[in-house]
């Protein structure tokens, strides 16, 4: 089974991921997608609690997609796939990454311990992919050019909740639970 691991704070998970998701799978590039969001660490500002992105990330939960509340807490991806390797042991992983990601990709912590794994890796912001991945000498990995790209950060969507960038439920449970209260504007 073809298993990407798509690794992220998700604050807030918005159209932007789900579009990635839905297209790997829809298109048969992965049988399974498990979501991984990152705990606490992060050097973000605003980062609501954990507890809150997974349930806004179970609404899209399937038999493709799995929310994972397992990982949270470990600090590095390196980490995080070498848990899913022992437990996927038969299984083809990747890591999903934005283009973004990979300019920095060589200061992640053991990087290379990842270029064992596949990348996928989804264009952003018109960045040259090629450059790094001669530079970080990438070897195993799938460039995703032709899916519905939105170009949205998270940061830009706690300035401004509305629906255009969010789904109709992630909207709901952010306004229920009074998120993003301190920096957002709630629109309808």
């Amino acid at each position: 089974m073809k298993i990407g691991i798509f690794v992220g704070s998700f604050n807030p998970p918005h159209k932007g991921h789900i579009n990635i998701i839905n297209h790997l799978i829809d298109n048969n590039i992965l049988d399974k997608i498990i979501v991984v969001p990152t705990g606490n660490y992060w050097d973000k500002q605003d980062l609501i609690d954990i507890k809150d992105r997974i349930n806004m990330l179970k609404f899209f939960e399937s038999e493709k997609i799995v929310i994972d509340n397992k990982h949270n807490d470990i600090k590095y991806t390196y980490q995080i796939m070498k848990d899913f390797s022992k437990e996927y042991k038969t299984d083809q992983l990747s890591l999903i990454i934005g283009a973004d990601n990979i300019i920095n990709f060589n200061k992640w912590k053991n990087y290379q311990e990842l270029l064992k794994y596949n990348l996928i890796i989804m264009p952003r912001n018109n960045i040259d992919i090629s450059k790094y991945l001669i530079e970080y000498h990438i070897k195993n990995y799938l460039i995703i050019d032709n899916y519905p790209y939105i170009d949205i950060s998270s940061s830009i969507i706690r300035n401004k909740i509305n629906n255009k960038y969010l789904d109709k439920r992630v909207l709901n449970y952010i306004k229920e639970n009074k998120l993003y209260l301190k920096r957002g504007i709630y629109e309808n």
